[in-house]
């Protein structure tokens, strides 16, 4: 064998055929209807993936817009309590202002009731009764 065996027209020639016979293998897969049929499934999938994502992204959105609103009435309920507490507390401290300022004026009136009862006893006893 010498290195002229295959020479280089031989080996030009099964090249191109070999390049030509993967080609023709290659469109014969092409044109299969069996490989249109699994594109078309794969494509349809593929849709379906789509619109099944769409609607996970638009259940998510609504998800998070009821969790912002019940958000919102928690927090406009705090408020609400948060005032109740402090009206109620005012109305707390008013009454005991008030409850303290009338045991202030009893114990004024007793105080003074006590005075009056001291100065007419001193008063009998300088006129000697």
């Amino acid at each position: 064998m010498s290195f002229q065996d295959p020479d280089h027209q031989q080996r030009q020639s099964a090249a191109a055929a070999a390049k030509q016979a993967m080609l023709q293998k290659f469109r014969a897969a092409s044109e299969d209807p069996e490989v249109a049929r699994r594109h078309a499934a794969r494509v349809a999938m593929n849709e379906a993936r789509l619109v099944r994502m769409a609607e996970r992204e638009a259940a998510k959105r609504a998800r998070e817009a009821e969790l912002a609103e019940q958000a919102t009435r928690a927090a406009e309920l705090a408020a609400q309590a948060q005032r109740e507490a402090e009206e109620a507390e005012a109305l707390l401290a008013a009454q005991s202002a008030e409850r303290a300022i009338l045991l202030e004026a009893e114990q004024k009136a007793a105080r003074d009731a006590r005075y009056a009862a001291r100065k007419a006893a001193k008063k009998e006893r300088r006129r000697g009764y």
